[in-house]
């Protein structure tokens, strides 16, 4: 070979080389683990031993049954936070009680009757099925009368003006949304009818209304009333608030389209002074990363009417889960695992407000909060960086075979956690078709008889799964 051929050889060689590595530069670097082979064997063994087990189906049916009702401030609340704390201390995991100033409201007596309507019998009245608003003040030791206005929504309400208003009841007729519920999102036309009960004091008082009724924030016909907390604002007058059921609610919109409707209202609760309580925090610490902390959490208060089985008896119990399978099978996560039964999520969110205040969200590595009940879920939600959706395709993997293949980015997941994600913690929930959830949400009926074991098991599942497998994720999660 002459020298201008070995040149000229060189010169490809040289352009070929040059080539070939900034090709190899251009290639994506291989995806780094995500999990390990045996954390994602020790996942599949955690599913199995979640969805045979009945932890959470007995700890429900006691939070439930055995302690009841567990709205914030009541003497069940204080019960059921320290059984919770013993539950967790059996298992040997680091307990500690976080301590809070929450609100103390009690129902009292409610009352409702129908005084004076078109065609009425004389001598009668018709009894109407109604209870407070949490939060609302009393009506007059006595009850107060008066006519009724019938709205269907905020707009009908300022086009009648102060004139048409004034001294009397508002009545908002604003109906829960059965087709989109019957659809599988129950939860956003619980979204949409929850404005009348949060919000409808502040606008019924604005134009002089002396009390305010609400239909139902929720797809039970059952003659059945929706509770939940109200709101009031500092530059308008307080003025009491109560649910009517939904078969009331058309009763007298339907008398109301005949003439004058007057109703008497007997409202007695009251606003305590605020009390401690305790948000419950309970460590089960990792090998490698103790100060990494992945939340597993729902919500111990509840509403007063039923005994808070779906709301939220049943989130708290499949967290408590977590740690009990964990050391059933003896597998020790590599953060640490943190059970949160927090504290005032129904009227205050005192709890998880706290929580967000007093801790280091740098340390919070990811947060879970299982609070819609306990159907079948059909996968998880997720708050946080859409560059984190593909470390998620593992756990989808193995929960696909209990059929909970979804995953679906939101801005928010969960009460609780929500001051978390705001802070840039990843928050994820169980996902649930919510057909059936707000036919029981927040009335009388949400009792341990509407918990299915098998469901249940499943939603312990899908909670055990995203825990441990957060737990021992081998990259830091985008955020």
């Amino acid at each position: 070979m002459n020298n201008q051929i070995k040149q000229n050889f060189l010169i490809v060689f040289g352009f070929l080389l040059i080539f070939a590595l900034k090709t190899s530069a251009q290639q994506p670097s291989p995806t780094p683990i995500l999990y390990s082979e045996k954390t994602l064997n020790e996942l599949k063994q955690i599913q199995r031993a979640a969805l045979q087990s009945d932890y959470a189906y007995r700890q429900t049916a006691y939070l439930s049954n055995n302690i009841g009702a567990r709205l914030t401030g009541s003497l069940q609340a204080e019960r059921a936070v320290q059984y919770v704390a013993e539950e967790m201390r059996k298992l040997g995991l680091d307990v500690r009680l976080q301590k809070l100033t929450v609100p103390h409201w009690v129902r009292g007596e409610e009352r409702g009757e129908l005084v004076e309507f078109d065609g009425m019998a004389r001598g009668t009245t018709q009894k109407i099925v109604l209870t407070a608003l949490g939060g609302s003040i009393a009506t007059a030791p006595n009850g107060l009368t008066a006519e009724i206005v019938v709205v269907n929504n905020f707009d009908e309400l300022e086009k009648l003006g102060r004139k048409n208003v004034e001294g009397k009841i508002v009545l908002f007729n604003n109906k829960f949304d059965k087709q989109l519920e019957e659809s599988g999102n129950g939860g956003a036309a619980y979204g949409q009818a929850v404005a009348y009960r949060g919000g409808g004091a502040i606008a019924a008082a604005r134009l002089g209304a002396i009390a305010v009724l609400v239909r139902s924030a929720g797809g039970s016909q059952n003659r059945l009333v929706h509770t939940g907390a109200m709101r009031y604002a500092d530059d308008v007058t307080k003025i009491p608030a109560a649910a009517v059921s939904f078969e009331d609610a058309e009763t007298i919109a339907y008398l109301a389209k005949m003439g004058t409707v007057k109703i008497k209202l007997l409202l007695t609760p009251q606003t305590l002074p605020d009390t401690t309580s305790y948000n419950v925090i309970a460590d089960l610490k990792g090998s490698e990363k103790p100060d990494e902390v992945v939340i597993v959490s729902g919500h111990l208060d509840s509403w007063d009417l039923g005994t808070g089985a779906l709301d939220d008896a049943c989130g708290v119990a499949v967290s408590m889960q977590v740690p009990y399978l964990l050391k059933q099978l003896k597998i020790r996560p590599k953060r640490t695992v943190r059970v949160i039964a927090w504290m005032n999520e129904e009227n205050g969110s005192v709890g998880g407000r706290t929580y967000a205040k007093e801790e280091d969200a740098a340390k919070q590595f990811a947060a879970i909060e299982s609070d819609l009940g306990a159907t079948h879920p059909i996968g998880f939600q997720f708050a946080g960086k859409i560059e984190a959706m593909p470390f998620f395709a593992p756990l989808t993997k193995i929960l696909s075979e209990q059929g909970a293949r979804l995953s679906q980015r939101q801005d928010e997941v969960g009460q609780d956690i929500s001051f978390l994600t705001d802070k840039g913690v990843p928050s994820f929930a169980p996902m649930f078709d919510t057909r059936t959830y707000f036919n029981y949400h927040h009335t009388a009926a949400d009792t341990f008889d509407k918990i299915t074991p098998k469901e249940l098991a499943e939603v312990g599942s899908v909670m055990a799964v995203l825990a441990y497998g957060l737990a021992n994720l081998e990259q830091p999660l985008p955020r």
